[in-house]
């Protein structure tokens, strides 16, 4: 009789065997659901999904991906972990004091504005560009549409509804970004909650569009799509620009996330920097 031996697990190997798994999963919800993350960052992806498993008393990956497939109510749990929304009220005071000061004067110009907020989760941004425009004089005459795969998230940022413990923070940054006006002007403080504006709401669209499958809609004369080309590959970022650049009108404007850049991208040579530090680029004349 052969002798048995005892070898050790390959930590490669098993790494392998979750990658296998991963890919398999991500195929599985394309299929089954039309929710395209085969092409997002695997790094982010894997991460997220590990964490899914714990939260969801699920022991393995392949686990998972059966329950997915069966069971369309996990499918729904699965996306809140898939598209992790982190966001806050003007974000990055330093952009939206550069898009006031250097992008606003341009679309004054424009008879009427139409605005593209790519990947807007549950509308921390959205309600901080409508505060922006209306102090500007420009939110009367713009249509807002704010984007997003994730329906939870969308239903959020059509509520306008925040916790009322970020506020604070909020202010802080509306204050730095240029902000004019009191920043508790907006809001109805109510329970624990901030409650803003509904007439904020009135020139805004919330959809369900995918960067991974959906195509472009309108001509756009600003897109914004801040910290979500960091979850894509490289090929994915491409097929973004891409729609961004077909979106834009004529010497549109395109914003980025302070981490995100098109240097590396196949549409490098198609915008030009305006605030290179703040990731706001222009769209150049003479492409297509």
């Amino acid at each position: 009789m052969p002798k048995k031996t005892h070898t050790t697990p390959d930590p490669e190997a098993a790494a392998s065997s979750t990658d296998i798994d991963l890919q398999l999963l991500m195929e599985a919800i394309y299929l089954r659901y039309s929710y395209d993350f085969r092409d997002y960052s695997g790094a982010s992806q894997k991460r997220r999904v590990l964490y899914a498993l714990t939260q969801l008393d699920c022991p393995t990956i392949a686990e998972l991906q059966s329950r997915v497939l069966h069971d369309p109510g996990m499918f729904q749990q699965v996306l809140q972990y898939l598209t992790i929304p982190v966001s806050e009220m003007f974000r990055d005071p330093g952009f939206f004091l550069a898009l006031r000061q250097q992008v606003t004067p341009y679309l004054r110009t424009y008879a009427s504005i139409k605005v593209w907020i790519a990947g807007c989760s549950t509308g921390e941004e959205v309600y901080s560009l409508a505060i922006l425009l209306r102090e500007e004089g420009l939110l009367e005459r713009s249509l807002i549409y704010a984007t997003d795969i994730n329906p939870a998230s969308l239903d959020k940022a059509r509520q306008g509804i925040f916790p009322l413990g970020s506020i604070r923070g909020y202010t802080a940054n509306y204050q730095q970004s240029g902000g004019r006006q009191a920043f508790a002007d907006y809001y109805t403080a109510a329970y624990d909650a901030a409650i803003f504006d509904k007439s904020l709401r009135e020139n805004i669209t919330f959809a369900d569009h995918s960067l991974a499958t959906d195509s472009v809609f309108s001509e756009t004369q600003l897109v914004l799509c801040r910290n979500v080309l960091i979850y894509f590959n490289k090929k994915l970022q491409d097929r973004a620009l891409g729609l961004f650049h077909e979106s834009l009108g004529h010497r549109g404007f395109l914003c980025l996330g302070s981490k995100e850049s098109i240097a590396f991208s196949s549409y490098v040579t198609h915008f030009e920097p305006l605030a290179r530090a703040e990731r706001i680029f222009r769209k150049l004349p003479g492409r297509p």
